[in-house]
């Protein structure tokens, strides 16, 4: 039995197996983060601390000797719970194929917005910069969708002048994505796809962001590193009801700042 305690629900195999495909198939778009960093892991419930390869200096225990702690980036623990019917989960097992888990839905939303305000702008009583915050000053993003792509070739200048090379991704929070999405330029051109020309790279919906990101895909200078990744607990239960929660543990490092840009509007 791990921590999870999966074995105590009332919850058949198939129905574990259910609830699992429907969390993979809420979460996975919403974990825009994901698409532009690193990924280390999982590796795993115990996994406590990623080395960051740094020491600090400390009082000494006897004169005549020098003392230094290493540093690491301890990994945070974030939990979402939520309940589900008995009832509903009894007629899975009948053959329902239309069970309600619109709370199962809402708790991958608000895991997935805490993970992408977290690598993307930041969480700072985790000790986890974000990387909008990066070197450069926020490139200012226009009001009219129309002329992002002048916004973002700006972004992309500055990474190439400081010679962070691509390609790159574009993280847009929900309504500058939605607003791209639906524009066109003068010429006709879509807007989403002069965007995808100039960074050579994905454009991604990005819940919890703020503004947008650009950010260099050439890898080795963002990392999230995840223990566990996103499951599905136990917490307990009743006649009616199941008290699950949805857990991951993470942490994000940071190599290089300056491969990051921020579109701030003004």
């Amino acid at each position: 039995m791990n921590h999870l305690l999966r074995e105590r629900a009332p919850i058949t195999d198939a129905g574990w197996q259910e609830l699992d495909r429907e969390a993979r198939e809420r979460l996975l778009p919403a974990l825009a983060a994901r698409r532009l960093v690193d990924f280390a892991g999982p590796h795993g419930w115990a996994h406590s601390a990623v080395n960051i390869g740094r020491s600090t200096d400390i009082d000494e225990p006897l004169e005549g000797l020098r003392a230094r702690q290493r540093r690491v980036m301890p990994l945070v623990e974030l939990r979402a719970f939520f309940a589900l019917s008995r009832t509903e989960l009894d007629d899975f097992e009948r053959g329902a194929t239309d069970i309600d888990l619109m709370p199962l839905d809402q708790a991958g939303a608000r895991m997935a917005r805490a993970e992408n305000i977290a690598i993307f702008q930041g969480w700072p009583t985790a000790g986890i910069d974000g990387m909008a915050a990066g070197t450069f000053p926020p490139v200012p993003l226009p009001g009219d969708y129309r002329s992002y792509p002048a916004a973002v070739a700006k972004a992309v200048e500055q990474l190439r002048t400081a010679g962070i090379t691509g390609p790159y991704g574009l993280a847009l929070g929900p309504d500058a994505y939605t607003g791209v999405v639906g524009s066109a330029e003068d010429a006709g051109l879509i807007v989403f796809d002069h965007l995808h020309r100039i960074l050579d790279g994905p454009v991604v919906w990005a819940p919890g962001l703020s503004g947008a990101v650009v950010v260099s895909l050439r890898g080795g200078d963002f990392t999230l590193h995840v223990g566990e990744d996103l499951s599905v607990g136990y917490h307990h239960h009743d006649a009616d009801t199941v008290h699950l929660y949805l857990e991951e543990s993470f942490t994000f490092v940071i190599t290089t700042a300056e491969a990051a840009v921020a579109l701030a509007t003004q």
